[in-house]
């Protein structure tokens, strides 16, 4: 990727390293909102303050981009947005735009990623079972300084060794006590 800039820049490409053109795809999924209408599907790819997005941003590499309707959180803006220039998805069914630019030997790699990690969180799973939701509701409980610590006697399912607010192995300061 280093002779790619050097070379955009007007400094000559490292001999003997073969330079693969950068390539830009955008891979359309789209959500089946119609097979399952009351499914949170936005809230689930997007996570607490988007942090569940951008981390499927940060690991594969790619942009993504929630499009169409029901990407706009107030229904009223989506109607007043959907006949104005740049708004024109709105108007399609709600879907998921997968967008990189790489060379051409790293992209269908890079995509791939990211189409499998998006299209786990667009199968539905029932509320009981869904840890990914459970991992998004206390991380959202942390972040609004409402976390409350469950006991490992409280929660089987999480071993205190598993934790990462384990506090096993630190011992409490002397204060004369």
């Amino acid at each position: 990727m280093a002779s790619l800039q050097a070379a955009s820049i007007g400094w000559p490409a490292v001999p003997g390293i073969p330079t693969t053109p950068v390539v830009k795809r955008v891979i359309r999924l789209d959500v089946p909102v119609d097979k399952y209408p009351n499914y949170n599907f936005v809230g689930r790819i997007l996570g607490p303050r988007g942090n569940s997005l951008k981390r499927v941003e940060a690991m594969t590499e790619c942009r993504v981009y929630i499009r169409g309707k029901g990407s706009v959180k107030d229904s009223l803006k989506e109607e007043k947005l959907k006949d104005k220039p740049g708004y024109e998805h709105l108007n399609e069914p709600l879907h998921v735009l997968v967008e990189a630019e790489f060379p051409e030997n790293i992209i269908n790699a890079r995509l791939d990623h990211a189409m499998t990690i998006l299209e786990s969180l667009l199968r539905p799973v029932d509320e009981s079972l869904d840890h990914y939701k459970k991992q998004q509701l206390r991380e959202l409980a942390m972040l609004n300084g409402t976390l409350r610590e469950e006991s490992p006697s409280m929660s089987p399912s999480m071993s205190p060794s598993m934790s990462p607010f384990n506090s096993a192995g630190m011992k409490r300061a002397k204060t004369g006590r």
